[in-house]
């Protein structure tokens, strides 16, 4: 295992960091693949690593997971195990002492809370720093060491804007919005964001925008068939959220349950809603409709409460399915039915 940056000062952490990536981009074989979370954080990370990449020289294979984003699962290792790669990137999707696929040497870029590394491969993780940077962010600083990367800003900036917010303390946020207008990059973030979201899950129309157009504007104002694709998703979203939103939590100790039934991904985003209403709690949001035979949820605290540590101190017994990895604030799983209910159990829901 190697831990890279872990200085408390963000631009020490960077320029070490840069020096690390650039090492490993040097040594690169010919076939490397790269795994991609799906959200926007790290649809944004892959449009700007993919021509990083290239540009230094190593075209890479993108590949991005199924509805589960967990790339240890059976099937999102058989996806990555397609492409043959000697070498694999794997961002966004958190870092374990587990292998992803034997064989094979990875450099994990992450800024979820670390549970280690295989040996000999590759952690830069921004979780340690202050301020956490999102992983999109971390990718445009680490590919300015290989590559140009000046007219990437606008797809680095909107992970930025999806993770973190418009006040996040990133000065190409405000760079970008005098360059772009903050309208077109809070419009294309919520473009990008809605495919992944919508029911026929379909985030690779997202990043192909984002390869297609130079700029937030025209990615939102094209008649390309990604962006009529990233609309036709958000309003199929945006309809699934004003039902789930009329669901009311019930209360057990400090947890706050919200359940929902929707094939759209709007667990996440119901969650958000009641964090702010609910700060005391840790916000629990299932969904019985997303994925066949499983429960999938969210889960949000407050600052200062760390849900995942909760979720982690929960007994759901042994089986399928998976919870309690991600940030301190926002953190989830998919449980079949039967460990779902002693997880609600456990949470105090009998």
């Amino acid at each position: 295992m190697m831990l890279v940056g872990s200085n408390p000062d963000l631009e020490a952490n960077f320029d070490g960091v840069r020096t690390t990536f650039a090492s490993v981009v040097e040594g690169l074989p010919k076939r490397v693949s790269a795994v991609f979370d799906v959200d926007a954080d790290g649809l944004a990370a892959a449009g700007v690593f993919e021509r990083v990449l290239e540009r230094a020289g190593h075209p890479i294979q993108t590949v991005l997971p199924d509805r589960e984003r967990n790339v240890w699962t059976p099937e999102n290792r058989r996806r990555l195990a397609a492409t043959s790669p000697e070498f694999s990137f794997i961002l966004d999707l958190g870092s374990r002492s587990e292998k992803v696929l034997d064989g094979v040497p990875a450099c994990f870029i992450d800024h979820h809370r670390p549970e280690g590394s295989p040996e000999g491969d590759t952690l830069i993780s921004g979780y340690d720093w202050e301020p956490i940077p999102n992983t999109s962010w971390m990718v445009f600083e680490l590919g300015s060491a290989v590559a140009k990367v000046e007219d990437l800003d606008w797809i680095a900036v909107i992970g930025a804007l999806s993770d973190l917010g418009e006040k996040a303390p990133w000065p190409l946020i405000d760079i970008c919005k005098k360059k772009y207008t903050a309208k077109w990059l809070k419009e294309a973030t919520a473009l990008v964001n809605a495919p992944r979201r919508s029911s026929d899950f379909r985030p690779e129309i997202a990043l192909q925008a984002l390869r297609e157009h130079s700029s937030p504007k025209e990615l939102c104002e094209s008649d390309s068939e990604s962006s009529q694709g990233l609309r036709k998703a958000r309003q199929e979203v945006k309809r699934a959220m004003d039902e789930g939103k009329k669901s009311a939590p019930k209360f057990a100790g400090e947890v706050a349950l919200i359940q929902v039934n929707s094939p759209c991904q709007i667990h996440p985003l119901i969650a958000q809603i009641w964090r702010g209403r609910l700060p005391k709690f840790h916000v629990v949001v299932a969904n019985t409709g997303y994925m066949p035979n499983r429960i999938n949820f969210s889960a949000r605290s407050a600052k200062g409460k760390s849900v995942l540590d909760f979720l982690k101190s929960l007994d759901a017994g042994e089986g399928e399915g998976y919870f309690g990895h991600g940030h301190d604030q926002a953190s989830g799983g998919s449980l079949p039915p039967e460990r779902w209910e002693k997880l609600k159990r456990a949470m105090g829901f009998g």
